[in-house]
């Protein structure tokens, strides 16, 4: 290891791409640390929706909170394993001459994207929204369902 490091054997000074990429990461991974801990970060300041994604052998369910959204101010869009969830959240209006003492709640639009972990049938793809809690229910692709394997 000696010799290659000293002499750059066998790559004469030609990097590899995994190389550029690599530094690429640890300078995000760097930023990214460094915005994390400012001590003066709002709340509610994060992302939006909060959502949990499990599966079982049929469909996987993606459940986001959604307090306050109406299902006409929501759009959901599928394609190949990824699903989107574009809206936006609405308060109602206060008076003009009301005076904050905490503004916590966060209003406006949103857009979150997941990529799911296997290939899904998007067109039976089907959702729900009640008290706040969306819903939706994304069937496996055949290809993406285990099978049992019989045994000769």
């Amino acid at each position: 290891m000696i010799t290659r490091r000293f002499f750059d054997w066998p790559a004469f000074g030609w990097r590899s791409h995994f190389d550029e990429l690599d530094r690429m990461r640890r300078q995000l991974d760097r930023m990214m640390g460094e915005t994390e801990s400012q001590p003066f970060r709002g709340p509610g300041r994060g992302v939006f929706p909060l959502l949990n994604l499990t599966e079982d052998d049929i469909n996987y369910y993606l459940r986001a909170e959604l307090p306050g959204v109406k299902s006409d101010d929501l759009e959901i869009n599928a394609t190949d394993n990824n699903i989107s969830i574009n809206g936006e959240r609405k308060i109602p209006e206060e008076n003009e001459n009301a005076r904050f003492h905490r503004r916590e709640r966060d209003f406006g639009r949103f857009s979150r994207a997941i990529t799911l972990p296997g290939k899904v049938d998007s067109d039976k793809i089907s959702a729900n929204l009640a008290d706040g809690m969306l819903t939706i229910t994304i069937p496996k692709a055949e290809s993406a369902k285990p099978r049992q394997i019989e045994i000769k």
